[in-house]
């Protein structure tokens, strides 16, 4: 829209297409034809199979697969809930810059040390969660809240306080406000937050290798445990699996927003 020319529209999308494609395009390209490699000893591939991606169609595959969607997904609501309540509490109280440093906090460190620091506190009863799928999914929480908390505090400070105070006015309790007026003007950052929250919690490695019990196996677990013992190909397979579901419920989550600031 900034470029009127024609010649200078295509230059600048020159530009971009050279740098996109080495930058972001060519690694994910580079995944995908190794998913259906059977070598790659040159520049290419040396053959072609679907052999890796019936190997993901075993049961072990799909049991990871379907742990790190639930875990997304409990994760996600969880951010999401704390994260909105924190965002909407603090609105214009002198606590806020307070809070959004405890919220930040967990993406400020690396994700190894969220992992040890619920490794070290939940070891001991009362709270003994070490061993369970649970401290995964208090893991991933902790480090998508940050995310869901920061898009939904920017999006309630732009909403117009004349609609509250209008809803207030014709005699609204302050939780038909929040049922009825807030969170429906606040959907569209709440379904961006909660793809934001289930995208990140999809790819999540560092936490997750310190406190996965055997029986609750995420899938970039055993896409590393695949590439660490030396077999790229099948772990490239998974690995698009991993990318294909996150982008599926991307899109979904997309037609949500769209329906929302539509209406």
């Amino acid at each position: 829209m900034l470029v009127h020319s024609r010649r200078a529209r295509r230059a600048v999308q020159a530009v971009f297409l050279a740098l996109f494609l080495p930058v972001f395009a060519l690694p994910f390209l580079v995944v995908v034809a190794a998913s259906l490699a059977t070598g790659w000893s040159g520049v290419l591939p040396s053959g072609a199979t679907l052999g890796h991606y019936r190997a993901v169609a075993h049961a072990e595959a799909l049991d990871a697969l379907t742990t790190s969607v639930l875990t997304a997904l409990a994760a996600s609501v969880i951010a999401l809930v704390t994260g909105t309540w924190a965002a909407l509490a603090g609105r214009g109280s002198r606590a806020r810059r307070v809070i959004d440093l405890l919220f930040m906090l967990p993406v400020a460190v690396p994700s190894v040390v969220v992992g040890l620091a619920l490794l070290v506190a939940f070891s001991k009863p009362p709270f003994l969660l070490n061993g369970t799928p649970a401290v995964v999914v208090l893991a991933h929480a902790i480090l998508v809240t940050a995310f869901a908390h920061q898009s939904v505090s920017a999006a309630s400070d732009r909403l117009d306080p004349a609609f509250e105070q209008a809803a207030a006015s014709l005699g609204a309790s302050p939780l038909r406000v929040l049922l009825q007026v807030k969170l429906p003007l606040l959907l569209p950052s709440l379904s961006a937050a909660a793809g934001l929250c289930f995208a990140l919690s999809m790819g999540e490695l560092s936490a997750t290798m310190m406190l996965y019990p055997p029986d609750w196996l995420p899938l970039p677990v055993k896409v590393f445990a695949a590439t660490d013992r030396g077999a790229l190909f099948p772990g490239a397979a998974l690995a698009v699996v991993l990318m294909a579901t996150t982008l599926l419920v991307l899109l979904a989550v997309s037609r949500v927003r769209t329906r929302a600031s539509h209406r």
